[in-house]
């Protein structure tokens, strides 16, 4: 683990910071140092206010109060181009990429490589191999961003932060989107990046990366800096309870499968990438989907969700041979996905709450041609209180609720459908601890009322204290099966994996 520096003058320290907006106070009092050479995790639930902090940093928001000491001067940056100017760099965890253009013109955007007057395309594109050749990644750096999927565009947010002379780097959620080599890869760099006295902020709710990658950790919670520690001297338990500010009794809180008749069989299934898959889930029972990125595992829930055409197959659901060959087949019989990037599959973000709700709903609504706007309230309202939704009310708009929220609107509205086959894509990605465990919560719930689950996650504690069984994909085809999670380890998946 890299040396922290103490008692040197630190790169960066907020002290006393305040941001209210209108009808809340996001910030109301929160510090935080980084020396040179150090990798500091941010830490804390959604809505402590780390965001907040950070887009102070970085100049999109203006602080109300207290001060920013930057290489030893007082700084109040007014745009995010003036704090990139001073060497801070920094990688959202909601991308900022333009779809529309190539890859190596997202890297330099703004800071093009030119010649004569003329953008340097070769320039740009020798200077984009190398970067992702430092990141261990193949990228093609004349592919446009919108052919990318997820993960390559995470590597490209990151390889353009790294195209910087920045003397830090914040990364938000920068390996929600990796697979576990890639997530090695990067940890690789950023000590070596720190050992050239770069300071990272790293935030993140994966706390198993904390503790990995990080060698100091502050703890944010309702817009306050809770506390700041080596991490060598905290363990997980007491991590998590700073967070949340309270004790959980146990991170997974899984519950005894009570299965039941199987729901789903999927037999020898081919599309794309995916070949001739079989496999069922029983009524009751979480059925986890491990495996690298590029593994075939979101392409086999896309087929079974009718997202993507088969190519071959035969899909069963309470033994009936069902052929589907759109989303809206899936939900007619009773399949549910709910995709691993909400923002964009899942969630019209500008619409209300309760319209993304009613979307595959309004024909069960309607009648002559007219919706039933007071049984959809009804409905929406029961849900929200039986999920445990928080939100101002039914005409707060999607993209203002929270990730853990967001997610819980989408199981709302599957629900609704009487789903009996429910699919989570890397359920809790972007979500904080708190949140994760509600959503845990759910899933127990879903299948105890007799739901067939299954789980797709990166994330492999998850998967092993979440599910029943754990069925690991490698190069679209299924490389094994854990059938007991209860004595299976994060290397036994990685070996079938792999």
């Amino acid at each position: 683990m890299t040396v922290t520096h103490s008692g040197c003058t630190p790169l960066l320290a907020m002290k006393g910071i305040r941001k209210a907006f209108p009808g809340v106070v996001a910030v109301s009092s929160a510090s935080f140092e980084l020396q040179a050479g150090e990798i500091h995790a941010l830490v804390g639930e959604n809505g402590a206010g780390k965001s907040t902090l950070i887009k102070i940093l970085t100049g999109v928001h203006r602080t109300d109060a207290g001060e920013i000491i930057l290489f030893g001067s007082e700084v109040a940056f007014t745009s995010p181009l003036a704090a990139r100017r001073a060497g801070i760099a920094a990688i959202y965890q909601e991308f900022t990429l333009v779809p529309t253009l190539t890859v190596a013109a997202n890297l330099f955007l703004g800071r093009e490589r030119t010649r004569r007057g003329l953008i340097d395309a070769r320039r740009e594109y020798q200077q984009a191999v190398e970067l992702f050749k430092k990141l261990g990644v193949v990228i093609d750096p004349e592919a446009l961003v919108h052919d990318l999927n997820v993960a390559q565009q995470q590597l490209v947010e990151i390889a353009r932060a790294l195209a910087t002379d920045a003397r830090i780097l914040v990364m938000d959620e920068p390996t929600a989107a990796l697979t576990p080599n890639e997530v090695e890869k990067l940890f690789v760099l950023l000590h070596e990046l720190a050992a050239r006295d770069i300071g990272i902020i790293f935030i993140s709710h994966r706390l198993d990366e904390v503790f990995k990658v990080a060698d100091r950790v502050t703890i944010m919670r309702d817009g306050q800096t809770i506390a700041t520690a080596k991490t060598a001297e905290l363990n997980r338990n007491q991590l998590i309870e700073l967070m949340v500010g309270r004790p959980l009794e146990s991170e997974f809180p899984k519950l005894p499968a009570q299965c039941g008749d199987v729901c789903l069989e999927v037999h020898n299934l081919s599309g794309g990438k995916v070949k001739n898959v079989s496999f069922q889930v029983k009524r009751g029972e979480v059925l986890g989907m491990a495996g690298l990125m590029g593994a075939g595992r979101t392409e086999v829930a896309r087929l079974i969700f009718g997202a993507d055409p088969k190519a071959s197959g035969e899909i069963r659901v309470d033994g009936k041979d069902i052929d589907i060959e759109s989303p809206r087949e899936a939900i007619a019989n009773g399949i549910c996905l709910l995709t691993e990037d909400r923002k964009s599959q899942g969630l019209a973000l500008k619409a209300t709450a309760k319209d993304n709700f009613a979307l595959p709903n309004l024909e069960s609504w309607s009648r002559v041609g007219f919706i039933d706007e007071r049984r959809e309230s009804r409905r929406f309202a029961r849900h929200v209180s039986d999920l445990n939704i928080r939100i101002a009310g039914p005409e707060q708009l999607a993209e203002e609720l929270s990730g853990g929220n967001q997610q819980k609107l989408l199981v709302a509205r599957w629900l609704e459908t009487n789903s009996q086959v429910i699919v989570f894509d890397e359920p809790t990605r972007g979500i904080d601890v708190g949140a994760k465990y509600e959503m845990y919560l759910l899933i127990n719930d879903l299948a105890a009322g007799g739901k067939a689950i299954i789980v797709i996650s990166s994330e492999l504690p998850e998967l092993l204290g979440i599910c029943d069984r754990i069925m690991v994909m490698r190069e679209g085809r299924i490389a094994g099966e854990i059938a007991d999670v209860r004595t299976a380890t994060q290397t036994d998946i990685m070996a079938l994996a792999t």
